[in-house]
């Protein structure tokens, strides 16, 4: 049974004449071009520890199978603008699994887009723990009740965006988790 014990965050920006190529240059931007990958669905494993891509990375071969949840958006509309972003919510409790959520848009910015994956990852979370909350409050008001709670220790995001170049060229940006053993 594999069950992932570290994960580490990417993220990428990639352009080019064919779309496929310019997702294959996002993510040689990510870093994990060199890798076989699969995507999951959005559970943080229990005991998982968030690592440094540099450290996440040397666990890793070229042509290696690897486990990820991956955002990504293209674009080859000049001057569109697209993001991706994964959030991550982590339970105080290491022993019960959190929350990994893609968002892919248009027209957010970062933060914009970031935080809207951070609020996924931690509703999700928020509603396998039983804190009650009003999905129809702000963001921050959602969470400092999860704060109260002590039931969610943590949550981050990586976001990734760019602007569809001026030309027309394909632009593809990817936000990942990598699940590594």
């Amino acid at each position: 049974m594999f069950v992932p014990k570290k994960m580490f965050l990417v993220k990428g920006v990639g352009k080019h004449k064919e779309e496929l190529s310019s997702f294959e240059m996002a993510l040689r931007d990510a870093s994990i071009a060199e890798f076989n990958l699969v995507t999951v669905s959005s559970i943080y494993p229990p005991h998982c520890k968030i690592v440094s891509r540099a450290e996440g990375r040397k666990e890793l071969s070229p042509g290696q199978i690897v486990f990820i949840v991956m955002s990504r958006q293209s674009t080859n509309e000049p001057h569109r603008l697209i993001a991706t972003s994964v959030g991550v919510a982590v339970p105080a409790d290491p022993s019960r699994y959190g929350y990994l959520s893609e968002h892919h848009t248009y027209g957010q910015r970062d933060d914009d887009a970031g935080d809207y994956a951070e609020d996924l990852a931690a509703t999700m979370l928020a509603t396998t723990l039983g804190v009650d909350f009003d999905p129809n409050t702000s963001y921050d008001e959602r969470k400092e009740v999860w704060r109260i709670s002590g039931q969610i220790v943590r949550t981050r995001n990586i976001t990734q965006s760019a602007v569809g170049d001026k030309n027309g060229l394909w632009t593809t940006v990817v936000a990942g988790a990598v699940l590594l053993p």
